[in-house]
């Protein structure tokens, strides 16, 4: 599709957000999960199926275009990548595929707890 046919399609979805709009949409940048879940294959080697990857990079996918805001300056699939990773990854952790160690996790919470107090302290 287009650029100009797929900003259209934007205009369309932001107006009225039909279901058969966000459907175009998903299969218009369904292309994206294939990408990000194949690069993530590519690690995991035998481990998982492609096929699992990319089922569950399409919630990433379809949660990324219910979130994304037209207004800022930021192409879809620069928002969409991260959002996709990172619902192949939960799924991979959930399922027991990534460990995290013990102390990463604590580090991690440690971090967590900072960035609340920072937010709280200076309102943001």
């Amino acid at each position: 599709m287009k650029t100009a046919d797929k900003e259209k399609l934007w205009d369309a979805y932001r107006q009225k957000k039909t279901q058969e709009t966000r459907e175009q949409l998903i299969i218009e940048y369904a292309q994206l999960v294939r990408l990000v879940a194949g690069r993530l294959s590519m690690y995991l080697g035998h481990n998982v199926e492609y096929d699992d990857l990319v089922s569950y990079g399409i919630f990433g996918l379809i949660d990324a275009i219910d979130k994304f805001d037209l207004n800022y300056d930021v192409k879809f699939s620069t928002y969409a990548v991260p959002m996709i990773s990172g619902e192949i990854r939960r799924f991979l952790r959930d399922d027991g595929m990534i460990k995290v160690s013990r102390s990463l996790k604590e580090t991690a919470y440690k971090a967590f707890l900072a960035r609340e107090r920072l937010q709280k302290k200076y309102n943001r």
